[in-house]
């Protein structure tokens, strides 16, 4: 999945990479899990990951202890 800045038309490339839970990994190669840098706004332990697959993609709220991708950016 490819995402594109609108602000100076950078790009990042976000693979289908699946996620962890435990020792078993899910999804791979058919669904990308990633964190964003958002945590619930009251102090617990969830956070704001983004699903990408196939064409589409959704915002997700969950919590940090699953195995989701992270893929830092600068701007």
């Amino acid at each position: 999945y490819k995402v594109t800045s609108k602000k100076n038309n950078n790009s990042i490339f976000l693979p289908a990479t699946g996620c962890r839970y435990g020792e078993e990994l899910y999804y791979d190669g058919s669904l990308g899990i990633y964190w964003s840098s958002t945590p619930y706004s009251d102090g617990t332990q969830g956070a704001c990951s983004l699903y990408v697959y196939g064409g589409g993609q959704d915002p997700y709220w969950g919590n940090r202890s699953r195995g989701h991708t992270v893929r830092p950016v600068l701007e």
